[in-house]
């Protein structure tokens, strides 16, 4: 694969980076065990002392680090700008929590005879982590910040059209003092990363992206007999009940589909409005969607980018008159459109039936999938109608209500009153072709750790 930065908004390619060549892959991975040996018996404070150093760096330096995410991948600088910061606040997350996050924990046995039990937490090793364009920096800081504080090592193959974003990361940890080895951000063919996984250091995968490359590396992983983590996928529902404060819950609705052009694995990508006030949402939200502004992501007043390349608005139009031939409806949005960058209009889908192959698809990018139900328990019923189980929204004024509709969504993750959030101190993951595992608090930092029995029994206990 060619390993290139091409900037969606001129459509420009700017730099080709090489492949890395074999050699250079196995001197990453005896460095990599070689970091690991020593970095495991590394004490907590000394690692904090980096992740909180990464923090910094990425704060004071946050423009800079912020252009490259605008550069690569199209996004809107004020977006850049939030991600840069909350990768930094997971370093920090790390850096404060990672060390009673692992505290060894005494188990309560049933009698004296079972001796003093604990649970230890130890590191496995070398990780690969395989990660997306969509948030290049964020997806890096959210498997690395938990994983070097647990005392692994990470070997990382980006996604091929943000490789100086990949790069910067690699630099960020230098320059926080990372031992040499312990994070190294590498070119690979897929065959490389096949090689990569395969080898006996690598004690683990993490992967973030599609359901076909998931589904291909977690096969390899299960060949190996290695854990793995899985974030693919997702078409998360917002349902919009009757009591909806309506104003914010379009609003909302608005930011929830097409924040970072609609690239997000959490979007709200299928708006479940119930009959009583449909009518009046889809009117307010077309009028939402009417008021984005294409633009040049650098400039404040663009509200929607371009998309990460031109073969992702060439791929995401061809899914849309799929989703048509199938019988469903398309409206769009007749916003205006630069002359020029990976540019789509929001599309609202309509009268999609259970035959649709849209309903079993993610369409990433600004294409809406709207649907109208009787009630609360359609709302339901047609949330759970789909092969994902990521995150999704319940809007009504009255919260426990919303939480008993959240309890009977089968997602990793349902919010009220909010479209699906990513923050520092809140796990993320699904369920379902979603994925498996989970990223960020104790969950994120367990995942790659042998969880260590040890009992001190008395010599002369029974069997």
């Amino acid at each position: 694969m060619a390993y290139a930065t091409t900037n969606p908004f001129t459509n420009e390619q700017i730099k080709v980076f090489p492949n890395s060549t074999d050699a250079e892959i196995n001197t990453a991975l005896d460095a990599a065990h070689s970091a690991f040996l020593s970095w495991r018996t590394t004490s907590f404070a000394e690692r904090a002392k980096v992740m909180q150093n990464a923090a910094d760096i990425l704060r004071a330096n946050i423009d800079d680090y912020s252009k490259l995410l605008t550069l690569e991948m199209g996004k809107i600088f004020a977006e850049a700008k939030a991600e840069t910061e909350l990768s930094a606040a997971i370093f920090e997350y790390y850096a404060k929590n990672a060390e009673k996050l692992l505290v060894p924990q005494d188990l309560p046995v049933a009698s004296k005879d079972e001796g003093r039990a604990k649970v230890i937490h130890q590191p496995l090793g070398v990780l690969l982590a395989v990660e997306p364009w969509n948030f290049p920096f964020y997806q890096v800081a959210r498997i690395i910040a938990p994983q070097l504080s647990a005392g692994n090592t990470v070997v990382l193959k980006h996604a091929s059209n943000v490789p100086q974003c990949a790069a910067a990361m690699d630099e960020l940890m230098i320059k926080a003092g990372l031992p040499k080895g312990a994070f190294q951000n590498l070119y690979p063919t897929h065959d490389q990363v096949s090689r990569i996984l395969a080898d006996h250091r690598v004690r683990g995968l993490a992967l973030t992206g599609s359901e076909g490359a998931g589904a291909r590396l977690a096969s390899e992983a299960g060949q190996a007999l290695k854990k793995c983590t899985m974030e693919l996928g997702g078409a998360d529902a917002f349902i919009v009940l009757e009591d909806a404060d309506l104003e914010k819950t379009v609003n909302w609705a608005v930011f929830g589909r097409h924040w970072n052009a609609g690239q997000v694995c959490v979007s709200s990508k299928r708006l479940i409005v119930v009959d009583g006030v449909y009518d009046e949402f889809v009117k307010r939200y077309r009028e939402g969607v009417s008021k984005l502004k294409m633009g040049d992501p650098m400039d404040p007043a663009t509200t929607l980018a371009p998309l990460s390349s031109q073969k992702a608005a060439d791929d995401l139009k061809k899914q849309v008159e799929g989703a048509v031939a199938a019988g469903a409806k398309a409206e769009e949005i007749p916003l205006e459109m630069p002359n020029q960058g990976a540019f789509f209009r929001p599309v609202i889908l309509t009268n999609l039936k259970d035959d649709n192959p849209a309903m079993r698809e993610e369409f990433f990018g600004p294409v809406t999938l709207l649907f109208r139900v009787k009630d609360e328990a359609e709302a339901i019923r047609v949330a759970n109608d789909s092969p994902y189980g990521l995150g999704g929204s319940v809007f009504t004024k009255d919260e426990a209500r919303g939480e008993r509709v959240a309890e009977q969504i089968e997602t990793g993750m349902v919010y009220i009153n909010h479209p699906t959030m990513v923050k520092a101190d809140l796990p993320f993951g699904g369920v379902l072709r979603s994925g498996f595992g989970r990223e960020l608090i104790d969950l994120g930092i367990k995942e790659f750790v042998n969880h260590k029995l040890i009992d001190v029994v008395d010599i002369d206990a029974p069997f």
